[in-house]
Parts: C-alpha cells; sequence; structure tokens
C-alpha cells in the first residue's frame, strides 16, 4: 500500500502525536509499505528517517513549540503531494493535517482514516477562554470525523471523551504500541555528562511538555509537601513549552531548586531512555493527556509510572501492580501515592514493563488489516463500470456509509 500519514507537527520529537506518526511510518515502511510523513516545515533540518517526507510552508505560532503550515499557499508542496498514488490517507490530527488528508482522499476517491488524540475542548477553552467558542471547535472537529471513513481512538476512555463531544459515529480502539529497548551505552555517556544522580536518593521524573494544563503544579506541590516531611528525593524534568520559565520560577519559589534539574528537550533518543532507566518513578498526574507514550516509553526501561485515578492516562494500569493511582489530582494525594510508591518501585517496575508496553510491530498488523478492509469496502471499490457512469451522469444521491463489521468496534 501507498499510506499517506498526515500531522501537524514534525520533527516528530515536539510531541506524543508527532512520535505515534513517526512509529507509524517506520513500522509500516518496515512492513514492505510505502509510507509518507507529511507535516509542516521547522527549523529542525530533515533526517533520513528510511521513508518519504513532504513539508509544507510554515509560520511559527506565537507563545508554542509548534508552526502552522501553509499547504493551500505552498505550490511545490502541493504538486508534489498530489503526484503521489496514493491508497488511503491517514490524519492524525483534525485540524489543518486533517483537512489535507480530506482533500487527498476527496480528490482520489479513497478511505480516510482519522485518529483521535487530545482534548480538544480543553485546549480551545486555554485559548479562548470562552465556553461557546470551545464548543465550536469541538463542533467542527466532530464534523470532521463524521466525514471520515475509519475514526480511531487510542484507548476506551479516549473514545469516551469523542462521544462527550457528541460523535455518535463507529469508533475503533487502535491502541499505540512502544518497542523495547535496550539501554544505550552512548546514550548513558550522554546523561552522565549532564546529569549527576546521588544514587541513595529516590529520583522522581517528570517527561512530557512543561505546559501547566500537565498539572505541574500537582508535581511541584507535592514536592513541597515531601520536603516539609522529611522524605528524600531528587527531581528531574524533560522537555520544553510554553510554561518553561514559569515552571522554573515556581521551582524557586518552593525552595526546590536544590533538588530540581530541569534538562530541557532531549533530542537524543538513547539519552531520553537512559533517564528513564535512571528514574525511580515516573510522576504522570496529567488529567490532560489521553494515552502519554512516556508511561509506556518508561515502562519499557522498568520504570513505573504515577497516574490519577478516573484521568484517561489510567487505563490499563493497576495500582501497587504495575503503576500506582494517586485518589485525586491535588498536591497531598500526589505526596501521599508518591510515599507509598517508594518502596516498591522495583518490584512494581518489573510488572510495568512485563505488562504494558506492545511493540508496534504488533499494532500495525491490525493497523494494516483495517487499512485493508477500509479500501476493499471504499464505494470506489465495489463500483461497477455501470454503476461509475451513473454516478456522474445522475444527480442520484449515493449512500456512502459503510455496512457494519464484526470485530473491536465499539459500538455507539
Amino acid at each position: 500500500m501507498i499510506i499517506g500519514q498526515f500531522c501537524d507537527t514534525w520533527p516528530p520529537q515536539v510531541d506524543g502525536v508527532g512520535r505515534v506518526t513517526l512509529s507509524y511510518c517506520q513500522t509500516l515502511t518496515a512492513l514492505g509499505h510505502q509510507t509518507y510523513y507529511i507535516a509542516p516545515q521547522s527549523p529542525f533540518p530533515t533526517e533520513a528517517l528510511g521513508f518519504p517526507v513532504i513539508l509544507s510552508a510554515s509560520v511559527k505560532v506565537p507563545g508554542e513549540l509548534f508552526r502552522m503550515g501553509l499547504p493551500g499557499l505552498d505550490f511545490r508542496y502541493r504538486k508534489k503531494l498530489d503526484e503521489v498514488p496514493f491508497d488511503i490517507v491517514h490524519a492524525q490530527s483534525p485540524f489543518l493535517a486533517g483537512a489535507e488528508a480530506r482533500r487527498i482522499a476527496h480528490k482520489r476517491n479513497i478511505p480516510l482514516v482519522s485518529t483521535f488524540h487530545s482534548k480538544y475542548y480543553d485546549d480551545a477553552l486555554a485559548k479562548t477562554h470562552s465556553k461557546a467558542l470551545a464548543k465550536m471547535v469541538v463542533s467542527s472537529i466532530v464534523d470532521f470525523y463524521n466525514h471520515c471513513d475509519g475514526v480511531w481512538t487510542v484507548n476506551n476512555a479516549t473514545a469516551e471523551v469523542l462521544r462527550q463531544y457528541g460523535y455518535r459515529g463507529r469508533i475503533l480502539v487502535m491502541e499505540n504500541g512502544t518497542d523495547p529497548e535496550p539501554l544505550d551505552a552512548r546514550g548513558q555517556r550522554l546523561l552522565n555528562k549532564r546529569l549527576t544522580l546521588l544514587p541513595e536518593v529516590p529520583t522522581l521524573l517528570f517527561v512530557g511538555q512543561h505546559n501547566w494544563k500537565k498539572n505541574i503544579h500537582g508535581i511541584l506541590g507535592a514536592c513541597a509537601i515531601l520536603r516539609e516531611r522529611g522524605v528524600d528525593f531528587q527531581l528531574v524534568t524533560a522537555g520544553d513549552g510554553p510554561d518553561f520559565e514559569e515552571i522554573r520560577e515556581e521551582v524557586i519559589r518552593l525552595h526546590l531548586e536544590d533538588c530540581t534539574t530541569m534538562l530541557g528537550f532531549m533530542r537524543d533518543r538513547g539519552e531520553l531512555m537512559a533517564l528513564y532507566h535512571a528514574a525511580d518513578l515516573l510522576v504522570f498526574p496529567s488529567l490532560y493527556d489521553n494515552a502519554p507514550m512516556v508511561l509506556r516509553e518508561a515502562a519499557v526501561m522498568g520504570t513505573p509510572g504515577l497516574v490519577v485515578a478516573g484521568s484517561c492516562s489510567a487505563e490499563g494500569i493497576i495500582d501497587d501492580y504495575n503503576g500506582f493511582i494517586s485518589p485525586g489530582e491535588g498536591p497531598e494525594d500526589i505526596a501521599d501515592t508518591i510515599q507509598r510508591a517508594l518502596p516498591r518501585t522495583l518490584h512494581v517496575g518489573h510488572y510495568a514493563k512485563a505488562t504494558i508496553p506492545v511493540a508496534w510491530d504488533k499494532i500495525m498488523h491490525r493497523v494494516v488489516a483495517e487499512y485493508e478492509r477500509l479500501i476493499a469496502e471504499h464505494p470506489l471499490q465495489k463500483m461497477t463500470l455501470g454503476d461509475m457512469v451513473k454516478k456522474h451522469s445522475t444527480p442520484t444521491r449515493i449512500n456512502l456509509s459503510i455496512p457494519p463489521v464484526s470485530g473491536k468496534w465499539r459500538k455507539p
């Protein structure tokens, strides 16, 4: 198959969705499919990734790490994209990436798949401070998914979020994968050059975008409480984001600077995995994230995660077995859970490694099977020559809905 993966971020390391798109392209290519990564340009160079990349002109979004693509104004990009004979296109975002995927799908009369990754209502509300405008954004997103041939979510909890937004169509749960990775000696050396950890002191780790919506207030507040209780720890954060400097100021305000290291964005994969391995506990009390890759990556290295009860991130976590679940998102609950977890991290980390990661190639075999089904059942594939003549010569409206199928589709 020739597959287009459309994403609103490049390079893939900018966020979890980009890294998922990267893994789709890498694994599908390894399985023998021609897979394109289509996204906005960025200042970072395009590395040789082993699969074709098509990037459109873009502009920096003020106050954000990502750039907004300008596909309609980039004629060279459009020409290159329009020349690829895609069999199916997959939008990893319902915005500009989704619009481009939908344009290609309509132009070629091929299936369009889209994965719902994020809590877009929360994002829109944070930016506009208007519930009415946030609801309008969600309404346009639901309209986009209503025009897709396949709508996927990364877990059951995320499917429920999409239902709450008003989507009533069929949803297929397609989990994200994580490949097992050995501890890389080069990555370990890179980490040792810029970080010295005290071996006798437990290491708490946060990895992700440095944005208050990730409940970093809860992490720092919990650390301040632990200090008051006399609990030894060292906190390390990795990542960049719009609130990075404010978070640094909060660390100082809470007098945590002597036990906190903010590493910033970690571009080297081996170094990041070495950091996961060095940590005792990944503290990730976000209510915003749906199926964070960081929990899977930490589990690969035997490091358990801490999540909040009822959050989408908590799906698949069994408290005190393969992770730790805080009863609430507040600093007190997080501090209590950290204190309860620290004596158990090695044991629980063993079961996190055994139960949480699923290899990407296993996921991609399901993905390929679903792509093939959508292609085979797409209306164009089912038309006879006479049907096609009628379609273009009469105004009769054709029902393009796909009949129900058995399998792991979630019922409305």
